[in-house]
């Protein structure tokens, strides 16, 4: 036995030597960024490559703040297309850490237009122009007030975009291409995608002042996907919610929004203790969201939109 430790200690000596002495040879270090830039500009294995319906959370936090979540986002692949449902802060970094196929970013679609939901649009849009490569301008659904933004985010970044194609040229960033192709929701006319085997509806849901505030639902070759976007508890929701197989619903945990208000109260923030009491009127709780799904019968139910998100197991 001892001499079978002896052994084993001078093997994993050489072995941390020769480690060593590898890692300070220019040839090897070189060779370690080539992996991990290759690693980096590979494609996404997140995504499932069967022809299925997936959602993915890519933002999960309302706007207070939690540390390593990003804002309202869900990633939706119908077979080789992906659709993004509101793009709140840090969303995009997400996407683009995980090395998400910007080419195959169809379109955006919009429940409201509060800033957590529609933060990063100016960097999704880049993604998809400087390294998605798309052949037409991004396409965008959303409620009234959405063509105002488009506009507006369009007005703002001419300069970028101008000094961009200037830069890298048609080839990589072409000017006929930036901005927006927007589309107005109107839910006299709810179905914005159908083509056979994809359908893509609107639907509205409460989340007074904040009117028109939609939700969409997403079917596709027999699987159907349903976003909440914020509201309360809402008939509207649970009817066009029916039978899908996942529901995503925003979430609100009255006990820990009260606790917070309560602390608030407590040290004299006077800001906190009001919208913690404001935004209780606009938001599901927790018991009211299982009885929406139990109603719409839904097949799996995943809370998004966190007020407030987790910071711990104790929270969780």
């Amino acid at each position: 036995m001892k001499r079978f430790l002896k052994y084993l200690s001078i093997i994993l000596v050489t072995l941390v030597i020769t480690i060593f002495i590898l890692l300070r040879q220019p040839a090897f270090q070189d060779r370690l960024l080539e992996s991990a830039i290759e690693n980096l500009a590979a494609p996404s294995s997140y995504l499932p490559e069967e022809d299925a319906l997936t959602g993915v959370v890519c933002g999960s936090r309302a706007p207070i703040p939690a540390p390593d979540r990003a804002e309202t986002c869900i990633l939706i692949q119908a077979g080789d297309n992906i659709f993004i449902f509101d793009t709140g802060g840090g969303s995009a970094q997400n996407l683009n850490d995980w090395n998400t196929p910007w080419d195959k970013v169809k379109g955006i679609f919009y429940t409201h237009l509060h800033s957590d939901h529609i933060f990063d649009i100016a960097d999704f849009h880049q993604a998809t122009w400087i390294n998605g490569g798309r052949k037409s301008k991004q396409k965008v659904y959303g409620p009234e007030g959405v063509q105002m933004l488009t506009d507006g985010i369009e007005l703002a970044y001419t300069k970028d975009y101008f000094f961009r194609n200037e830069h890298h040229g048609d080839t990589i960033a072409p000017l006929d291409i930036a901005g927006f192709d927007t589309h107005t929701v109107k839910l006299d006319n709810p179905i914005l995608i159908d083509d056979g085997d994809l359908k893509i509806t609107a639907y509205s849901v409460s989340h007074d002042p904040v009117d028109p505030a939609l939700g969409y639902r997403i079917d596709y070759k027999g699987r159907s996907i349903s976003i909440s976007g914020d509201t309360i508890y809402d008939e509207n929701l649970v009817n066009n919610s029916k039978n899908v197989d996942v529901l995503f619903h925003e979430s609100m945990s009255i006990d820990l929004v009260n606790l917070i208000n309560k602390n608030a109260e407590r040290i004299g923030n006077t800001m906190a203790a009001k919208v913690t009491i404001d935004i209780q009127d606009y938001h599901t709780p927790i018991p009211e969201i299982v009885q929406a799904a139990q109603e719409a019968n839904v097949g799996h139910l995943v809370f998004y939109h966190h007020l407030p998100a987790p910071r711990n197991q104790l929270m969780e």
